[in-house]
C-alpha cells in the first residue's frame, strides 16, 4: 500500500559517512528519521523549516513520493533514502529556494 503523506518540512538528513542532504518530509517521517538515528542508521536528522507553504513544486514531490514510496514501520531495520529522478531533484532544489533554504 503506497503513502498518501502530506510534506510540512523541510529537514537535513546526515548519512553515516558525514555527506548531507535535504529531504521534503512531515512529523511521522521525521520521528522514522529520529528512530534510524537511534539505531543507528543514519547520523543526524535536523528539522530546518516546519510549516512550508503548500506550493505547486510541494504538490508536485508529495504526488512521486506518495506514489513510489511507503511509509516504513516502527520495526524498520535499514534507513531507506527515497531515490530522486533528475526532473524531481530540480522540484526539491525549487522547494528549497521558495523557503530559502538554498
Amino acid at each position: 500500500m503506497k503513502s498518501h503523506e502530506i510534506l510540512t518540512l523541510i529537514e537535513e538528513i546526515t548519512r553515516n559517512d558525514g555527506t548531507k542532504y535535504f529531504e521534503i518530509s512531515n512529523m511521522v517521517q521525521n520521528g522514522r528519521a529520529e528512530l534510524a538515528v537511534q539505531r543507528g542508521l543514519i547520523k543526524e536528522v535536523r528539522i530546518l523549516q516546519l510549516n512550508i507553504p503548500r506550493s505547486t513544486s510541494v504538490i508536485e514531490y508529495e504526488n512521486y513520493i506518495n506514489q513510489n514510496f511507503e511509509m516504513p514501520e516502527e520495526k524498520f531495520d535499514h534507513f531507506e533514502e527515497w531515490t530522486k529522478t533528475e526532473k524531481i531533484g530540480k522540484t526539491i532544489k525549487q522547494i528549497l529556494v521558495e523557503n530559502h533554504i538554498s
